[in-house]
């Protein structure tokens, strides 16, 4: 069964209603963003999230230290890196990564030794899908996550379309740019029909 990623949780609430309803990660956004959380706000969010679910900090071109640190103090199951990062420090990373991979016309470069790729919308956060048509998943090795633009009406297409190990979700389980308790239950319960 594919898995979900509830991304860009900044509440007890919003932690509680997705670890309930089934998720198995739950991003913490650790990078300039409206959705940004404080190492000590992610480290109280963190508490809440069970062993069957993964705690995953997300960071844009983060150093191989303020990776490490985050990692230690919250603590983080896997990172998510968007953005600039040393592919040969990928192994010194202390738990799985996430290398996320903005899709756009032409993209052809998909490679990266990291644990997981995540394959995400031009402009992450958007809340707008990547052209679906413009990646070919044939070739690659790891296990992957669709995101961009998902929703609880078009992550069953997304599912079929690509047949990924995760669905990762933010904009679009919000309302008026905050997260919806019943949106991330309707995602979650999506999926996992």
């Amino acid at each position: 069964m594919t898995k979900v990623k509830i991304c860009g949780l900044s509440s007890p609430q919003a932690v509680a209603t997705a670890v309930k309803s089934g998720a198995d990660f739950i991003g913490l956004v650790l990078a300039p963003s409206k959705r940004q959380v404080s190492l000590d706000q992610a480290h109280n969010l963190a508490q809440a999230i069970p062993e069957i679910c993964k705690a995953v900090g997300v960071f844009v071109s983060p150093s191989l230290a303020e990776l490490e640190e985050a990692i230690a103090r919250i603590p983080l199951d896997l990172v998510q890196i968007h953005g600039e990062f040393d592919e040969d420090l990928l192994s010194q990373v202390s738990v799985p990564v996430i290398r996320a991979l903005n899709i756009s016309q032409g993209q052809t470069n998909l490679a990266s030794q990291a644990d997981y790729l995540l394959f995400d919308a031009p402009l992450a956060g958007s809340g707008q899908t990547f052209d679906w048509r413009s990646l070919d998943t044939s070739q690659i090795q790891q296990p992957f996550f669709i995101a961009g633009g998902l929703n609880s009406q078009n992550v069953a297409q997304a599912i079929k379309t690509f047949e990924p190990y995760a669905v990762d979700v933010s904009s679009g389980v919000e309302t008026a740019g905050q997260k919806d308790l019943s949106k991330i239950k309707e995602f979650i319960e999506s999926v996992k029909v």
